[in-house]
């Protein structure tokens, strides 16, 4: 596994975040680690613990033994985000987990402090999508599975990006040529050392702001994904509804639903002059 390398058409950066707590909205990064990739096979770690500026719960410190005082004189998210912005440039993304949860709450963190991260032209790639399809499990027992050993030091940040970027190649070695056949009965063989077709593979679902808030229909329309106009398309509700907008932008959701949203709106709006 050593030898074999993924097919990049430029760097990949596989990483993880600690943080206060899952809900996009509130909670805070605490910690982050990346291992980029590159397309000669050598990687650059990128680790760093982060001031969240808010108490971390105990709850919270009980899976990732992260406390308080031990982010204490850390330096911000605002302060630390060039550092991160930097390191991954133009990157592809991938993670465990990352599609629902760390790829989201990073943007999230860039909007709140007012740094631009573009997503356009990003590759994504949910390793835990790709192993719940063809071997539904978590990541301690992909180790298991893939690596043929134990996850040790689990919930340390870096412990399982390595573990992760580890686990992607043994996926790929593994599952190359391999049939899948999805839930319409259809047979295939997604799996290629090939980061369109493996970004493709890890996705569930198509979404319009990555929290999953505004999804995609069958005709590629931004449609609600919750809510009482959930499955209608969000243009449609927008012109009819307009108090709608206004109480999304004023509610706890994602900065980056909010942004989503302005800008159907916009385009909405500048369709109609036409």
């Amino acid at each position: 596994m050593e030898d074999f390398k993924l097919k990049l058409s430029k760097p990949l950066c596989v990483f993880d975040l600690e943080t206060t707590g899952l809900k996009l909205g509130s909670d805070r990064v605490i910690e982050i680690a990346i291992v980029k990739v590159f397309s000669d096979g050598h990687t650059e770690e990128l680790y760093h613990r982060i001031n969240p500026g808010m108490p971390i719960p105990p709850e919270s410190t009980a899976v990732h033994h992260i406390h308080d005082e031990d982010v204490a004189l850390e330096p911000t998210f605002k302060e630390y985000a060039p550092v991160v912005l930097k390191f991954i440039g133009n990157s592809d993304l991938a993670g465990f987990n990352s599609n629902k949860f760390d790829v989201p709450m990073l943007v999230e963190e860039f909007l709140r402090v007012g740094v631009p991260f573009e997503m356009k032209g990003r590759r994504m790639i949910d390793v835990q999508n790709i192993f719940h399809k063809m071997e539904p499990r978590n990541l301690a027992a992909a180790v298991r599975f893939y690596l043929g050993r134990e996850l040790e030091g689990a919930h340390a940040a870096i412990n399982d990006t390595r573990a992760t970027y580890e686990i992607l190649k043994a996926q790929v070695q593994r599952y190359q040529g391999v049939p899948y056949k999805d839930k319409e009965g259809r047979q295939t063989c997604p799996v290629e050392n090939n980061v369109d077709a493996l970004a493709d593979f890890s996705c569930v679902h198509k979404t319009a702001d990555l929290a999953g808030f505004i999804l995609y229909d069958e005709k590629g329309q931004e449609v609600f994904g919750f809510g009482k106009y959930k499955g209608m398309r969000v243009s449609d509700i927008l012109a009819k509804e307009p108090s709608y907008y206004d109480w999304v932008q004023k509610s706890d959701f994602p900065l980056y639903t909010k942004q989503v949203l302005t800008d159907i709106r916009l385009r909405t709006k500048f369709s109609t002059l036409f």
